[in-house]
């Protein structure tokens, strides 16, 4: 398939996803949501994709927010369908993919874009990334998980300041408050990101997926994630890959996971 915004590269097991709309910031737009909808589905079913890095084409944003004017005339059953349907076709997507997708944050991560970031598995971010929510100053809230998402990372104190402020932070200030997991240098950003990705895809593919949506569970209202965590590891012992990882354990070597 073709797309008009985003580029996928992949390499052995890896694939990076990159928002190409550097002249918008990598501003999202509904042909964008829809084209990295249709790009996480197509690398999820793709068995040779082990794990997946999103950023933003060129050194000044990841995605700077959302596309204002596709919406700024709308009313409010259509503000409501814009936000649910964000929430179904992509954050939500992205969030519970089996597939684990590392955010690589570079330069400005607002609204939308941190709201993207905030959906990935975990986000690693350059030196000169600034991260915020500044829907507020618009008159509006974050509608594509923000609310929810930056509360579970952070803390809600904090991220009532955030949000109630529209304060951007840096990159250092995120590691802190545990919105990212790494800091590197704008060079360094994409290599941290490929090492640690390599670290993952080494590992066994189906207890990866059985741990993301262990984790998942334990954030998800009405769903025990204890309960989760017991069935998905009791689902793990009728896999190839328990088979061959306790095999290798035994046998003093390495597993080789497919």
């Amino acid at each position: 398939m073709a797309y008009n915004n985003i580029i996928i590269e992949k390499k052995e097991k890896l694939a990076v996803l990159t928002i190409n709309r550097p002249n918008q910031l990598n501003a999202l737009n509904k042909e964008t949501i829809s084209e990295l909808s249709n790009a996480f589905k197509t690398l999820e079913a793709d068995k040779s994709v082990r794990v997946i890095i999103i950023t933003g084409s060129g050194e000044k944003a990841f995605v700077a927010g959302a596309d204002i004017k596709e919406f700024y005339q709308f009313d409010i059953n259509q503000g409501k369908e814009l936000s649910a349907l964000g929430h179904q076709s992509l954050f939500d997507l992205v969030e519970n993919l089996s597939t684990p997708v590392i955010a690589a944050v570079n330069g400005f991560a607002l609204g939308g874009g941190l709201e993207l970031a905030m959906s990935c598995h975990f986000r690693i971010a350059s030196e000169n990334a600034k991260l915020g929510l500044p829907e507020v100053t618009l008159g509006v809230i974050p509608g594509y998980g923000g609310t929810q998402r930056l509360a579970q990372l952070i803390g809600k104190g904090r991220a009532m300041e955030m949000i109630m402020t529209a304060k951007m932070i840096t990159a250092p200030e995120a590691l802190f408050m545990g919105l990212v997991n790494h800091v590197t240098t704008p060079d360094e950003l994409m290599t941290t990101g490929y090492k640690l990705a390599e670290k993952i895809a080494n590992n066994s593919s189906t207890a990866i997926a059985s741990a993301i949506r262990s984790i998942n569970a334990g954030y998800k209202d009405g769903v025990n994630g204890f309960q989760t965590e017991i069935e998905e590891f009791g689902k793990c012992f009728g896999t190839p890959d328990f088979v061959e990882g306790t095999t290798a354990f035994i046998e003093k070597r390495k597993p080789a996971f497919k």
